[in-house]
């Protein structure tokens, strides 16, 4: 399999770093997931060791042979070694710290590494190069007794070190005789002794990690793999507001020269309930209900009306595209873009996303704050907005720029939206808008019914104005609008795999889009399948498929948003939330139960 797109994330739920199969920082944003690359050679055509380029961060064994690479199990605390092959070996720990200390949760905008020599007389070389103003320049630095300060577009971060300050600025080769420790955070003196105090925070962040996996209600297949996309899935969740985030990237393009280079690093309603639902089945309530607490501030500014596809991870509601001209893009594949405008869009599948995500509240006592009236009433205009909307042209999931349609899966959305309104309503013991929101879902469900029914082709179209195929019209079985035994469900599904299935891969759709026709599989489209094909009796084929996208993962276990579908290399930005998600949900569908084991 070709993995060129073969990152590790590190990261605190505040800042995260992507580190390549060399162990340098490649991608990392300050002082938040969608601010100012300091390390961004992911998207530099420039080799990260050219002569002066900017945006990355290197420690380099003398005349290394290999690298190999693990997280430390149940944690986002890699562990990068470097072997010379005669003998000369180096271990390079990374990690975010992240921790309880003093009452609340310590997620410095830091990153540590820790040099440990293994054997030999190894030497090793830190390039330490953060740029600023999306790679325009490098940062500006100052130097202290046992510091560097780099300064950057809007903050200064610092170097704490007990390495030679003079050879980390020179960048020049020096033996490693002692564990060497690098603390690069705040600018802020460090009053505590550097080695003690980084490797106390390794201990505590590995701790606190380890107690968050151990509440995961994981299936008995496939841990490993469901416990690795539960944490990078937390770890795209910017704790803070508790927005998740749909990537960690940016501008990594769907294939080829695409041009299909989009910046994921906002909170998509959309991808984000997706998110919550999938950690849900896992037990994961920390972050249903820090995003739960986003999402109300996001309904509460919308006064009922319009609610946008995507928002900053601060609850900004303008987000306007530019590109990046300094650097040069993934592979040289530019644009790079900073900001979406998708937050201009219509998407009515936005109402039914806010509606799914908080209808566990209602009934859900593990929860610290389960809803209550207060909370149905906020969330009624959001169903009059789904009950308004619902027949009326959006750009759908995919967020067509140029053009318009009635969307089955936007429409089913605001069915749902309805729906489980009126679930909400009977929670609370509110029989007269149970009854109302009961009937406006009917209502939908019948308009859905009779307007994107195909009978000449025996299968639900993605459109109402056209017989369209399209892979959400999978996600009609998830959102319960109809069942597996559904012949209507059953030649829609039969339509779409012959449609849009390429070898053991899904296209969101075969026809032509503002950018012509799409080369790369959608993953989280064959995730669908794969649950779609269990739910209709096809376990084996569900199981086989499953195990081949478990093998399409990167080293550190995860999926980017695309693959080709002939190379199996994958594309577009990564970690994607999207995918982790669907390799959530099959593992937990697909599992047996733990029954069979005890």
């Amino acid at each position: 399999m070709t993995a060129t797109l073969d990152l590790w994330p590190i990261g605190n739920c505040q800042v995260s770093s992507l580190v390549d199969r060399r162990g340098r920082f490649v991608w990392a944003c300050v002082p938040r997931v969608d601010g100012d690359p300091l390390f961004c050679s992911l998207l530099d055509a420039n080799p990260p060791a050219a002569e002066g380029a900017p945006g990355f961060w290197e420690i380099d064994l003398e005349d290394c042979a290999e690298t190999t690479q693990h997280y430390i199990r149940n944690t986002p605390v890699l562990v990068t070694r470097h072997d010379d092959g005669r003998g000369n070996v180096v271990e390079v720990t990374d990690f975010c710290p992240r921790f309880t200390r003093n009452g609340r949760m310590y997620r410095p905008v830091a990153f540590v590494r820790i040099v440990r020599p293994i054997s030999g007389s190894p030497r090793i070389r830190v390039r330490l190069r953060p740029a600023r103003d999306w790679g325009a320049h490098a940062a500006a630095r100052t130097r202290g007794s046992n510091h560097i300060r780099y300064i950057l577009a809007e903050s200064v971060q610092r170097l704490t070190t007990d390495a030679p300050i003079g050879w980390i600025e020179d960048e020049r080769l020096f033996r490693v005789e002692r564990p060497l420790h690098f603390f690069f955070g705040p600018d802020e003196s460090f009053s505590d002794d550097v080695r003690h105090a980084t490797e106390q925070m390794l201990d505590l962040t590995i701790a606190s990690w380890r107690r968050w996996v151990r509440g995961l209600a994981t299936p008995v297949e496939w841990q490993e793999a469901v416990i690795r996309a539960a944490i990078a899935l937390k770890l795209c969740q910017h704790e803070e507001t508790g927005a998740i985030v749909a990537a960690l990237t940016t501008s990594i393009p769907e294939h080829a020269d695409s041009g299909r280079n989009w910046d994921y690093r906002y909170c998509w309603i959309r991808d984000a309930y997706y998110t919550v639902q999938a950690l849900n089945r896992l037990g994961a309530l920390d972050v249903l209900e820090g995003y739960l607490e986003y999402l109300r501030n996001i309904v509460d500014n919308a006064r009922g009306g319009h609610v946008q596809p995507l928002y900053g991870v601060g609850g900004e509601a303008l987000l306007p595209e530019r590109e990046a001209p300094a650097l040069d893009g993934y592979r040289g594949m530019g644009p790079v873009r900073v900001g979406n405008q998708a937050y201009e869009q219509i998407q009515h599948d936005a109402y039914g996303q806010i509606v799914l995500s908080n209808v566990q509240a209602f009934f859900d006592q593990r929860l610290y704050r389960v809803a209550g009236l207060e909370d149905f009433t906020a969330l009624e205009p959001i169903g009059e907005r789904a009950w308004a909307m619902h027949d009326k042209p959006d750009a759908g999931l995919w967020e067509l720029r140029t053009r318009a349609h009635v969307h089955t899966y936007s429409a089913a959305m605001c069915w749902a939206a309805c729906d489980r309104l009126a679930n909400a309503a009977e929670a609370l013991g509110l029989e007269d808008r149970r009854a109302f929101w009961q009937a406006r879902a009917d209502a939908i469900r019948e308009k859905i019914e009779r307007s994107a029914w195909r009978e000449g082709t025996g299968r639900i179209s993605a459109t109402f104005d056209g017989d369209d195929l399209d892979a959400s019209l999978i996600q009609l079985l998830d959102l319960r609008f109809l069942q597996p035994a559904d012949p209507r469900f059953h030649g829609t599904l039969v339509s779409v795999e012959e449609g849009l299935r390429r070898g053991s891969h899904m296209l969101r759709y075969a026809t032509e889009d503002d950018f012509g026709l799409p080369e790369t599989a959608f993953n989280v489209c064959t995730f669908w399948l794969i649950e779609a094909l269990n739910a209709t009796g096809r376990i084996a084929d569900a199981r086989a498929l499953f195990e081949e996208m478990l093998g399409r993962r990167t080293g550190a276990g995860l999926l980017s948003e695309d693959i080709d579908p002939v190379t199996g290399e994958l594309w577009g930005n990564y970690p994607q939330t999207y995918s982790l998600v669907g390799l959530i949900n099959c593992a937990v569908l697909l599992s047996k139960p733990w029954s069979s084991v005890r």
